[in-house]
């Protein structure tokens, strides 16, 4: 059974997270390719090349993990679309329900739309959605320290910063520290939900 409020379509503006679809395979492949410089530092070790391992092959086998992972309600993953094209990936993992209700966010992007506020828009919907929709309480992100770009994203929502964790994940060939943030519903309660900060400090 899927968790709460997934499948879902999120949107605003040109900024659209959907679902993974069968489609998505030439898509996600080149644009993953392109970025092999860009993406490859921050994420888990790929078996063998990074071109097999985000090959339109590779895609079908992607999809169908993340298909499994939202069946057991587990994770929410979405694909990130700008102006109708696909830029990226944004998704929950690792959900647990009961007394935590809580989940961890993961995401990229493509290197020619960064810095146009994709990613926090993206991230200020997942948030929104998984403390509502979701029936969360808590979301948080955790971010290698020279992940600068990473890190402006969720410090410009204004998550808090929890924690640090030495030798955290296993990323780029070896065991990688990595800073905690998080949100949880008290957090932004009154302010209308996170996408609504957001706009507040983008007008500010």
């Amino acid at each position: 059974m899927n968790a709460p409020g997934y499948p879902a379509v999120l949107s605003d503006g040109d900024i659209t997270l959907r679902p993974y679809e069968r489609g998505d395979a030439k898509a996600w492949s080149t644009v993953r390719i392109f970025n092999e410089q860009w993406l490859r530092p921050w994420e888990v070790t790929p078996h063998g090349s990074w071109a097999t391992s985000n090959s339109i092959a590779a895609y079908r086998l992607v999809r169908r993990s993340f298909k499994a992972a939202a069946r057991s309600g587990e994770s929410m993953p979405f694909v990130i679309t700008y102006q109708g094209r696909l830029v990226g990936h944004i998704g929950l993992g690792n959900i647990v329900r009961r007394a935590f209700s809580s989940a961890y966010c993961g995401y990229w992007i493509d290197s020619r739309v960064a810095g146009r506020g994709i990613m926090p828009t993206a991230l200020a919907l997942v948030i929104d959605h998984a403390l509502h929709a979701g029936r969360l309480h808590r979301v948080e992100v955790n971010i290698r320290p020279e992940n600068k770009a990473s890190r402006r994203v969720v410090e410009k929502l204004g998550l808090r910063e929890e924690g640090y964790h030495p030798h955290y994940m296993y990323i780029d060939g070896a065991w990688r520290d990595h800073i905690g943030y998080a949100v949880t519903w008290e957090d932004i309660a009154t302010e209308g939900g996170m996408l609504a900060r957001w706009r507040r400090l983008r007008a500010s």
